[in-house]
């Protein structure tokens, strides 16, 4: 069972308060004497309780000027901290106990606080990030344009898109209001910059509109919906449990980049329809990581803020989820083919 070691620091005259709130969220802790006014106190506790001892250790010391919180992962403790029934803490009883589901695919899900500081760097408007995502369009557009899968996928794993995807996911959870502009406002500049990478890219090429790395990104059916939606659940499940390598994987499966060098590659030349159809497909997956991202947070108990909120922000996205899937489904029984034609 993965744990973390918290370190607080606070007042003597808190100690007493501070060791009742640990006991109810760790089986081992103790005190350490350190220089200074300040007292140190260690404790070992298993990820599922993280999140709970946080909360109420903001809650009760918060306001102190001189409280401070540290927390670090263990890679392993001796005697080991079971995931077991026995070993299991006491709930709140002014909370709700979670369900069977929720318990399972919270074990090992890293506390809201660890999210965001896994996050937090990938959010950064820096002028990095915004040449990083040029040049994985302008390789992405050169692939695409010679057929070469290879390159493709290459631009596609090193493009830093997804994180203020899932940026957006995590904040409408939470209802962190800050954390969203930041990732609506990277994502937003990140989306330009590659579609103007492939504006560029138009005017010093030629390629065959119909080339099929081209087409296919201006094409989009039922499946692709389905595809998006299991690879968002996939990334936020790797996300949230610190598995970086993971969400790899699923930057290759969700296309966010090369969409949208293929829509600039379409406008550049003068293919306005098909870099529309091409900057559909890139909405539908947008649209489908943020819905499987939110319900994969909720289902694993991380805790929004306002209930209502999260629930108006989820709706928003399922309606424009639902609009999409309709315009796919419709073109299809009417049999008006692709969005974009020649």
């Amino acid at each position: 069972m993965t744990a973390r070691i918290v370190e607080i620091y606070l007042p003597e005259a808190e100690a007493p308060a501070l060791e009742a709130v640990l006991a109810r969220h760790s089986r081992r802790f103790w005190r350490e004497v350190v220089p200074g006014p300040l007292e140190k106190y260690s404790c070992i506790v298993q990820q599922r309780y993280t999140e709970r001892l946080l909360d109420e250790l903001e809650a009760r010391f918060g306001a102190l000027p001189d409280f401070t919180a540290h927390v670090a992962r263990l890679e392993a403790v001796l005697p080991s901290v079971e995931e077991n029934a026995a070993s299991a803490l006491p709930l709140d009883p002014d909370l709700r106990p979670p369900t069977a589901l929720e318990r399972f695919f919270s074990r090992d899900r890293l506390s809201t606080d660890e999210l965001y500081a896994d996050i937090r760097e990938s959010l950064r408007l820096r002028p990095a990030y915004l040449l990083t995502v040029t040049l994985s369009a302008i390789i992405a557009a050169l692939g695409m344009r010679s057929s070469q899968t290879a390159v493709v996928i290459g631009a596609m794993v090193i493009a830093p898109l997804l994180g203020p995807t899932l940026g957006l996911a995590l904040a409408a959870t939470v209802g962190n209001a800050r954390i969203g502009r930041r990732a609506a406002t990277t994502l937003a500049a990140g989306s330009l910059c590659a579609i103007l990478a492939g504006v560029l890219v138009a005017q010093f090429v030629s390629f065959d509109p119909f080339t099929p790395e081209l087409l296919n990104r201006t094409l989009v059916q039922p499946a692709d919906v389905a595809l998006a939606l299991a690879c968002g659940a996939a990334g936020v499940l790797a996300f949230s449990q610190g598995a970086s390598l993971a969400l790899v994987g699923v930057m290759i499966a969700v296309a966010l980049v090369p969409p949208l060098a293929a829509a600039g590659l379409y406008a550049g030349a003068g293919y306005a329809a098909a870099g529309a159809s091409a900057i559909f497909l890139f909405a539908v997956n947008l649209t489908c990581v943020n819905v499987a991202g939110i319900l994969t947070f909720l289902l694993q108990g991380l805790p929004p803020k306002n209930w209502r909120l999260t629930g108006g922000i989820l709706s928003i996205w399922v309606g424009l989820l639902v609009l999409l899937t309709a315009s796919i489904a419709g073109r299809i029984v009417l049999d008006l083919g692709p969005l974009g034609t020649f």
